[in-house]
């Protein structure tokens, strides 16, 4: 049963996306913040499918750190569900994403337009560092925030690398204070496999990282301590690998 209530759920979010990308491509002449509506009600929606088809409970806590200017949020990456909480969640954001995403017809296009997002190659090092400072800075003059998931790719649980360090030099650069996030998505939705597992998903934001007078790395490090310590705390996962070690 576990597995067809996730197969319906899946049917639901990339169907809902498929609507959505149309609906956003539609509006390319409009301003961006009607299609980022349109973009918070299709995250709220794969929240309320999430929560009545599989049983996922997701809450935040920590909104209170979430600053009234633009920020750099850093945000663990474990499953496909941290993409879309945090449009329902934070501010209107741009993305730090892989460019290969906007090559998909419609999704990625509708991606590129709604996400403002900065599309880096992953293997390009420095240079890929140096776009998303420069890019970055426009969108924070904007009065985007910037959302990224610092290990540049989905992580197990209980596992991490080393943070990029592109956000904290961004945070540098423009006095912007970085906001590290945790969760416990990966406790109940699985990397592979259709079954949702019933419960309760915490997303927890951190205290805003001054970035003035700290090197990037150093940013970096505060960021990664604090939400690697933190998913020690609320995952279930975590703690058992931990344990094994």
């Amino acid at each position: 049963m576990l597995w067809f209530r996730g197969l319906l759920f899946t049917i639901l979010m990339y169907g809902s996306a498929l609507l959505l990308s149309a609906t956003v491509l539609s509006l390319f002449w409009a301003p961006h913040s009607w299609r980022w509506a349109v973009a918070r009600a299709w995250a709220n929606f794969c929240l309320w499918a999430g929560r009545v088809v599989c049983g996922l409970d997701v809450t935040t806590e920590g909104r209170e750190n979430i600053p009234d200017e633009p920020a750099v949020f850093l945000i663990k990456h474990t499953t496909a569900l941290e993409t879309y909480w945090q449009i329902a969640a934070l501010p209107t954001s741009a993305w730090v994403l892989k460019r290969e995403l906007l090559y998909l017809p419609v999704f990625g296009w509708a991606l590129g337009l709604v996400m403002k997002a900065i599309a880096i190659d992953r293997g390009a090092g420095g240079a890929a560092v140096k776009q998303v400072i420069a890019q970055g800075k426009e969108r924070i003059a904007a009065g985007l925030s910037i959302s990224m998931f610092p290990e540049g790719t989905r992580m197990p649980p209980g596992e991490t690398r080393r943070y990029g360090v592109s956000g904290a030099a961004l945070a540098s650069e423009t006095g912007c204070p970085v906001v590290p996030v945790a969760h416990n998505a990966g406790d109940l939705w699985p990397k592979r496999g259709m079954v949702k597992t019933p419960g309760k998903i915490r997303f927890c934001i951190g205290p805003p990282i001054d970035p003035g007078g700290r090197y990037p790395r150093e940013t970096n490090v505060l960021a990664q301590n604090w939400i690697e310590s933190r998913m020690l705390e609320i995952s279930r996962l975590y703690q058992e690998k931990a344990g094994a070690n």
